[in-house]
């Protein structure tokens, strides 16, 4: 059985259209979430609390992706290329 790991974090953004952390040691990490629902849900949770601020992003990591060999990435990598 496959474990899928899921993790999520994020931070202040340089700007809103770009996604590049202002400060890396400022990084939030939400958590480490065993399937994609509840890491959707934390992912929810932490980007409705800071609505109001642009530059604030979170973000939902595939770890379980990192450690299967011969998976391509996500599509949204191939479209920021």
């Amino acid at each position: 059985m496959t474990q899928r790991l899921h993790l999520v974090f994020g931070g202040e953004l340089i700007s809103p259209q770009k996604n590049v952390f202002k400060d890396v040691k400022d990084i939030h990490i939400v958590g480490m979430f065993p399937d994609y629902a509840t890491a959707f849900s934390a992912w929810k949770k932490a980007a409705q609390a800071t609505v109001d601020n642009a530059h604030m992003r979170y973000f939902i990591a595939h770890i379980h992706r990192l450690r299967e060999e011969g998976s391509h990435g996500s599509d949204t990598e191939a479209m920021s290329s």
